[in-house]
């Protein structure tokens, strides 16, 4: 009987203490509210964040502060703990920031909540958004830009370097009128261009007209900031125009090639800025920054190269300075590569344009390298092949006659070539078929079109020759032959490598060909070049060269209306030099020879040769 009392006692005892358990509340749980908070932040969901904090306007201008400064694409938000005492609890989570251009930005941080009410609301700061922020702060993405490169020269000499330019601009309904205008500015940028050669050329009828079309603002042109000065004093109160400040690349030395310069600038401005780095930062209300929290830094750009030699080009500069009153020029090609080593003119050249590259002048006796590659290939002719050398000869009714009307009688083909007998190449080009001359030319680079990044070319032009007459012409660089020193520079290049090469000016800029050059026998070109060494051999028409190395190439005095074209060509096997010198009406072939070797000369000084 005592037993089972005590039995229901017990019984009754677990009874009342299971009734107790089951009554008293379980704490409440701050995990929802913070997993709100957090979805609230990766929608920006303002109408939901300012339903779970205690100062909803703070946050909603706190976050939105955040998110436009960021520029952000997304936020994703994972919460990783809740500890909660009493009524406090404490929320630990990681947030990722999806920037643009695929960038990430990641962190952990934290959020305080209070409990009022079995109610949850999260204290809010903005240290919510980002451990380091502090009243009135927000994150904001800044880039951070690299540094340009510069463009150094194959010899490895800065030319290019970031710097500060301006443009001309117009705003064309305060103009007084166009006419008046564009004469203003072009004369300003004549007068510019006495200073610095980079400054751009702009026809007075031509911006007229744009100016007639144009609305709102017009850019005529951007020009060094040497020259600022100057065009301030000639386009002063010129209603209308005003030079605008900007970053570009600017000449180490203005006389520096600035034609070339100034293109290259423009093409390569891209491929000099590198990639920019990143940064967040608290910043405050007015953009003021107190610390990064994140950062990557630019990645520079590799230099860009130029196949331009410095010391050919200065070296060929100095070789024209004296004859700086006329029109002459100078191209210089690296035979093994086709790279450009110097594109020189005088300024008497400089002001009727790019004529060292795209002017089109009779080749003269310079033409007898091909003459003379089309009798090798197509009519069985070698160096030691007696040749006619009369001092005149009637082809077809078309009389030749060799310089000052020499004749040397019957003579091998290598004397004919040093001597310059018009008569014998004449003979050779006259009978070749139709068609072979041209062909012949194009194998050495004439008549090909080359598109290359920075540069503007014509190489040639050769006639079919249907007629006996372009034929006998054509053969010693008269009648329809028409060359440039840059497509005369190109035949001695050819004539160094062995085959054509392709001419280029920026490293990673492919030149485009307008057709492809059929291979010459190598056998030919040994010829050719024994030929070539006998100009500057004693007796050559070139001979006595003073400047050093192995010097070959062709002399050409090319016959036009009122005078002659003074020309040299060739290459120097020493270091991988070819080049073209024309002298405009500079008559007998000796003022060419004389510039090239002044150009040697100057190279191997440079050198310490």
């Amino acid at each position: 009987m005592l037993l089972r009392r005590l039995i229901a006692l017990l019984t009754s005892v677990v009874l009342v203490a299971a009734g107790l358990g089951a009554c008293t509340p379980r704490p409440n749980d701050a995990e929802p509210t913070a997993a709100a908070l957090l979805k609230a932040l990766e929608e920006r969901d303002l109408e939901a964040l300012s339903s779970i904090v205690d100062t909803p306007s703070d946050a909603e201008s706190s976050l939105t502060a955040s998110w436009e400064g960021l520029q952000a694409e997304a936020l994703s938000a994972e919460l990783t703990g809740v500890s909660q005492t009493d009524n406090i609890a404490t929320a630990t989570y990681t947030l990722s920031w999806q920037l643009p251009r695929d960038r990430t930005f990641t962190y952990d941080a934290h959020m305080t909540l209070t409990q009022t009410a079995e109610e949850w609301t999260v204290r809010w700061q903005p240290a919510v958004i980002h451990p380091k922020l502090g009243a009135h702060q927000h994150l904001e993405l800044r880039a951070i830009p690299a540094r340009p490169a510069s463009v150094v020269t194959s010899d490895g000499v800065e030319v290019l370097r970031p710097g500060v330019a301006y443009r001309v601009l117009v705003d064309t309904a305060g103009m007084r009128n166009a006419p008046d205008t564009a004469h203003r500015i072009t004369t300003a940028l004549d007068a510019a261009r006495e200073l610095d050669g980079a400054v751009p050329r702009v026809d007075a009828a031509d911006l007229t007209a744009s100016l007639e079309e144009a609305r709102g603002t017009y850019s005529v042109a951007l020009v060094p900031s040497v020259v600022k000065p100057k065009l301030d004093e000639v386009l002063d109160g010129t209603p209308g125009v005003r030079l605008n400040e900007e970053a570009a690349m600017v000449n180490v030395d203005p006389g520096f090639a600035p034609d070339i310069m100034a293109r290259i600038g423009q093409l390569v401005g891209d491929d000099l800025e590198g990639e920019p780095g990143w940064s967040v930062s608290v910043v405050n209300e007015n953009g003021a920054e107190y610390e990064q929290v994140e950062r990557a830094d630019p990645a520079p750009a590799p230099a860009v190269e130029v196949s331009l030699d410095h010391a050919v080009q200065l070296a060929a500069e100095q070789a024209l300075e004296p004859v700086a009153g006329q029109q002459a020029m100078i191209v210089a090609i690296r035979p093994s590569t086709g790279g450009v080593l110097a594109v020189a003119q005088t300024p008497a050249a400089d002001r009727e344009g790019n004529l060292a590259t795209t002017g089109q002048y009779p080749p003269g006796s310079t033409f007898k390298i091909i003459t003379s590659a089309a009798g090798l290939q197509r009519q069985g002719l070698s160096p030691e092949s007696v040749v006619p050398c009369p001092g005149t000869m009637n082809l077809y009714g078309r009389v030749v006659t060799n310089y000052a009307g020499f004749a040397l009688g019957s003579v091998p083909l290598r004397t004919a070539f040093a001597r310059s007998c018009n008569t014998t190449f004449a003979d050779i080009s006259t009978k070749l078929a139709p068609g072979e001359l041209k062909a012949v030319g194009e194998q050495f680079g004439l008549g090909l079109d080359f598109t290359i990044a920075g540069l503007d070319t014509f190489t040639g032009s050769i006639p079919e020759g249907e007629t006996p007459l372009e034929r006998t012409e054509a053969g010693y660089g008269q009648g329809y032959d028409l060359v440039s020193p840059f497509g005369m520079a190109l035949v001695s290049a050819t004539a160094a490598h062995g085959s054509l090469p392709t001419p280029h000016l920026i490293a990673g800029e492919e030149t485009q060909a307008s057709g492809t050059a059929q291979p010459i026998d190598p056998h030919v070109i040994d010829q050719l070049r024994d030929m070539m060494a006998s100009v500057t051999a004693p007796g050559g028409t070139a001979a006595g060269m003073s400047a050093g190395g192995d010097i070959r190439g062709k002399t050409g005095e090319a016959e036009i209306f009122g005078g002659s074209h003074s020309w040299f060509t060739g290459y120097r096997v020493d270091d991988d030099i070819a080049f073209a010198t024309l002298v405009v009406l500079g008559g007998g072939s000796q003022a060419a020879v004389a510039l090239t070797n002044s150009m040697l000369t100057n190279l191997d000084q440079a050198r310490g040769q």
